[in-house]
């Protein structure tokens, strides 16, 4: 019965948006990206899971705690139902699959089951790529996404664990998402991506997020609400949103610029506003510069 726990745990603890999975076409990625709360992944990797889903790929966004005490004004099952539907809609104009599973906001520990838990969605997605939060971060919830996820690299593979649900006959590609954190080693990109091309779409989808997007989440208040354009001017909200995204990921462009030329090569890669970034986790496989092009078939259009 033990060895059930892995099954139920998925089938029970989470809600998910996905239908059954489809078979996985030999010519196309699976990518599923880990955040801690409803708004991580698609802040972290939203603009290119948009390119993957553009080209056909599968992706899909999971929230490892439901957000149900992210907000400075409500919390509990309202604001968990609230931010669900959010990131639903957000997957529905970037082209993906969102899974949000209900474990209470801030209480996320690396437990084995949780261990087992990762390794399952992984397994049943058949994931060639995964990404999440690294295992050094301000919040104790986005630390644990990432020691989980570290923990399930290798575990995916090996029969006998969690042996209810197929283990993957090759360990996917783990990266981790870019975050400003230096010790005790600051975040060093090995991909970076252009989001110039999808990034009115990720605004689109961000602007689906109110309750962090204009709200300020946990560490909002009246007085930022009231700084920022209503929601009766929605086009007023989008202008205050865009700017706010462009200098943040115009940043993360201007830090990863060395590895953006080396990606796209000199005139395009010093021509990139916009960029997304990641790095490579030693834990999972590692690919050759031809195979990180494969999972990442950008740098080449």
């Amino acid at each position: 019965m033990r060895d059930l726990m892995c099954l139920v745990l998925f089938l029970v603890g989470s809600a998910s948006f996905a239908e059954d999975v489809p078979p996985k076409p030999d010519s196309k990625l699976r990518i599923i990206v880990f955040g801690a709360h409803p708004d991580d992944a698609e802040y972290k990797a939203g603009g290119t899971a948009a390119k993957w889903a553009k080209l056909g790929h599968q992706v899909k966004l999971v929230s490892v705690t439901n957000g149900d005490i992210g907000h400075w004004q409500t919390a509990g099952g309202p604001l968990a139902q609230r931010r669900t539907a959010e990131v639903k809609a957000a997957a529905k104009i970037l082209g993906v699959t969102s899974q949000v599973l209900d474990m209470h906001d801030g209480e996320l520990l690396p437990t084995l089951e949780h261990r087992k838990l990762i390794t399952t969605l992984i397994r049943e997605w058949k994931a060639d790529i995964v990404i999440s939060h690294r295992p050094w971060d301000y919040h104790p919830d986005h630390r644990y996404v990432g020691v989980l996820v570290q923990d399930a690299a290798f575990m995916v593979t090996v029969p006998f664990f969690c042996p209810d649900v197929a283990p993957l006959k090759k360990n996917p590609v783990f990266l981790y998402s870019s975050d400003g954190f230096r010790k005790p080693y600051p975040f060093d990109p090995d991909v970076a991506v252009s989001v110039d091309d999808v990034f009115e779409t990720k605004i689109a989808a961000i602007h689906e997020l109110p309750s962090q997007a204009y709200e300020g989440g946990a560490n909002g208040s009246e007085e930022l609400v009231r700084s920022i354009p209503p929601e009766s001017d929605p086009a007023a909200r989008k202008a205050w949103l865009k700017e706010r995204w462009s200098n943040r990921q115009s940043a993360e462009a201007n830090k990863s610029r060395e590895v953006l030329v080396r990606l796209y090569g000199e005139e395009r890669g010093k021509a990139v506003k916009h960029a997304e970034t990641f790095e490579l986790c030693e834990y999972g496989s590692r690919p050759s510069g031809d195979e990180l092009r494969r999972l990442f078939p950008f740098f080449d259009k």
